[in-house]
């Protein structure tokens, strides 16, 4: 991406799970909870791993974050719950990954290997074990997700003004994979996921655009923050209310990105909106850490 030029006068980075494919379900709950289960030895208190892992990544403020913080927050969750207290399941803390996270920037696979290989880790080897399953999973299980509607009408819309890219913290192979299925891969000039960086990384080259001409279309906080360190402006598409937010986008949040009239009252109250929808603390009792 430091070689990326600009070729129209806007700009638009857009995320793709949850947000373009309706994936986030299937994903988690059929690939990434399984697996965390199994490699993190909690069988016995699978009910609340599952929970812990649904609301880190589906349904709280941390919904859409990168797949190596949301596992140790999902076990801190786990950690703090009464009722796995009560049964005597042992929750992990894995430090390892806590610290390779702090240092690393590219939280996916490749990176984790190289750490993996260089310290030897035990708590990196289970994680990168864990990971491998995740993806292996989801490359059986995931397909025939179409976009969600309207999501091919706005890219064309968008297309014709913008250059664009996919910003997100799923694997670049994934990425690749779910949009040349579904025939959307050439409105986008690149596929940019977690090997690329942190979608605050990525968003970097919109600072060669105008602050009014760069947006960012995210279905989780973190895509929010990304945008709003990087000065763009910011189009929620809500969690469970994706159709609706696309229709949105199509009939009037595009042409009010053209015009310049997007920023200001109209931003803050998709904002507003959007900040509704998910929570930061569980519906459950939680002890102190």
């Amino acid at each position: 991406m430091k070689d990326f030029t600009p070729k129209h006068e806007f700009f638009v980075g857009i995320d793709s799970d949850g947000c373009v494919f309706d994936t986030m379900e299937v994903k988690h709950k059929e690939c990434f909870i399984p697996a965390f289960v199994n490699f993190y030895e909690l069988q016995g208190v699978s009910k609340y791993a599952r929970e812990a892992a649904e609301f880190v990544n589906l349904y709280s403020k941390s919904r859409g974050i990168n797949r190596f913080p949301a596992l140790v927050e999902q076990l801190d969750w786990l950690r703090r719950r009464p009722e796995v207290k009560a049964r005597g399941v042992r929750v992990p803390r894995p430090e390892g990954v806590i610290n390779w996270i702090e240092q690393e920037t590219k939280l996916g696979n490749p990176a984790l290997e190289r750490a993996t290989e260089a310290t030897g880790d035990p708590d990196l080897m289970k994680a990168l074990e864990w990971s491998r399953a995740v993806n292996e999973a989801i490359a059986d299980m995931v397909r025939g997700v179409p976009p969600f509607p309207n999501v091919k009408k706005c890219l064309e819309k968008l297309g014709e003004r913008s250059d664009m890219l996919v910003v997100s913290a799923t694997p670049n192979a994934a990425l690749e994979a779910e949009w040349q299925e579904h025939g959307v891969a050439d409105y986008v000039r690149a596929i940019c996921g977690q090997e690329s960086g942190t979608k605050k990384e990525t968003l970097v080259v919109a600072g060669q655009y105008d602050p009014n001409k760069a947006m960012m279309i995210g279905d989780a906080p973190g895509d929010h923050k990304a945008a709003v360190a990087n000065n763009c402006l910011f189009f929620p598409i809500n969690p469970g209310q994706e159709e609706a937010s696309w229709k949105r986008l199509l009939d009037e949040g595009i042409d009010r990105f053209f015009a310049g009239t997007f920023a200001g009252d109209y931003q803050q109250q998709l904002v507003d909106e959007f900040n509704q929808y998910l929570p930061a603390t569980p519906p459950w009792p939680v002890d102190s850490k």
